[in-house]
């Protein structure tokens, strides 16, 4: 805002009259700066409030999951990663850890899982892949050890015993699905619900597909357990 006009009568009243005009544009432009200091405070403060609101948006709290490993025999460095979900059932009390898992995201989703939250035990790179049964969480996230084997396959030099990059979780198996349930045929549901509306629309099986621990909605796991009493399509 330009400083107001004065009239010129005198000298000395010109000095004074230019040292308050001087002084009223300071203040402008200093009321100015602390008006757009204010304005852009406050709109950090907002950008702020929206970042956290999305944050949280996002950071959905889930208590269902999907969870992959390898039936068939598959030899990395030396060790062969072969886990299926006979595997599991043939541990004692049918409980055992679920090591290996070398993903930031899936790490993250294993450290928000409660013991009591039920999985869905899915078969992947293999043959036919897709799901073959259910198991429950019974030990929440900690320190996943073959990070510090050097005779792993999931071996990490990289991860240090005072700073540990990977956690694990105990699963134990809670019975086989009453028919495998086919990533081919999750697939086509997923492409009707994303075409006309159902829950497995955004299901991370497809938008997700590479993880290896991937979260459930409630309304995407009780649909895929409802399949198991549906013949094939």
């Amino acid at each position: 805002m330009p400083p107001k006009k004065t009239t010129r009568s005198s000298a000395k009243s010109n000095k004074h009259t230019d040292a308050d005009a001087q002084h009223n544009k300071e203040s402008d432009d200093a009321a100015q700066l602390k008006s757009g200091k204010r304005k852009r405070s406050a709109a950090v403060k907002k950008n702020d409030v929206e970042k956290n609101k999305n944050e949280d948006t996002c950071k959905a709290s889930y208590s269902h999951w999907l969870m992959k490993s390898e039936p068939e025999s598959r030899i990395e460095n030396g060790v062969d990663v072969k886990f299926g979900i006979e595997d599991l059932k043939a541990l004692p009390n049918q409980t055992g850890c679920w090591d290996g898992v070398r993903n930031y995201q899936a790490r993250n989703f294993m450290r928000d899982m409660k013991v009591g939250q039920q999985a869905f035990f899915y078969h992947s790179n293999c043959k036919e892949p897709g799901i073959a049964g259910l198991m429950k969480i019974v030990k929440e996230a900690y320190v996943d050890h073959t990070q510090f084997d050097k005779k792993d396959a999931h071996y990490d030099p990289s991860s240090k015993a005072d700073n540990p990059k990977w956690s694990m979780v105990d699963v134990q198996f809670e019975r086989m699905a009453k028919r495998f349930i086919s990533l081919a045929e999750l697939k086509k549901y997923h492409l009707q619900h994303k075409a006309k509306g159902g829950p497995l629309k955004d299901m991370a099986l497809f938008t997700r597909a590479r993880l290896s621990v991937q979260p459930l909605t409630a309304e995407e796991f009780d649909f895929v357990l409802s399949l198991e009493n549906e013949d094939p399509i």
